[in-house]
């Protein structure tokens, strides 16, 4: 692991912008529909007033990970929603004091539910989450022979690059065609 801690919130922001964009509604990757939109909203809302939007973004971020693991599942690598067990720790400890400042996450859980755009790249753009150096990666990187799968170069190196990256490649897949991105990683 580097020295520089991943920023927990930002891998957070990214699971939901890629979880939301991923729903039925928009790519059709998965099978959860506006369950981070309005729809999810409204529904959960009466049974956790508080904290329904992180009940949403677990269960979006179980059924994409489950669906992302169906379509390709490679060993010894990361992908967005399975990433090194010392990064999924510190993010499930993390989790409590999220609920504990929900409020802190309101405004930008309201920019998941109205998701504008049909591009990933953009949507990551518009909530500040990628950049131009993102954006160049992005367009080195292609699907594999089968389509399935978005391999990254090199090894994943528990940087907050990296996991842009690991989001951002989602966008090589299409409408219905999930590509899932991942890396290899070190002395897995």
């Amino acid at each position: 692991m580097n020295a520089a801690p991943i920023d927990l919130a930002r891998l957070l922001k990214l699971r939901l912008a890629v979880g939301r964009f991923g729903e039925m509604d928009h790519a059709g990757w998965w099978n959860t529909q506006g369950q981070l939109g309005n729809l999810g909203a409204s529904v959960l809302s009466r049974g956790f007033p508080r904290t329904h939007p992180f009940a949403r973004a677990r269960s979006v971020f179980a059924v994409a990970a489950h669906r992302c693991a169906e379509i390709f599942d490679p060993p010894k690598c990361a992908t967005l929603w399975r990433l090194p067990q010392e990064i999924e720790e510190q993010f499930d400890a993390q989790w409590e004091h999220w609920l504990d400042h929900a409020e802190d996450w309101h405004a930008f859980f309201q920019r998941i539910e109205s998701l504008p755009s049909a591009d990933l790249p953009e949507v990551l753009q518009s909530l500040q989450l990628v950049g131009h150096q993102d954006l160049e990666a992005l367009s080195r990187l292609r699907r594999s022979a089968e389509g399935r799968a978005v391999p990254l170069p090199g090894v994943f190196s528990s940087t907050d690059a990296d996991v842009t990256l690991l989001a951002l490649a989602f966008a090589r897949g299409e409408k219905g065609a999930l590509a899932v991105p991942y890396a290899r990683v070190e002395n897995a």
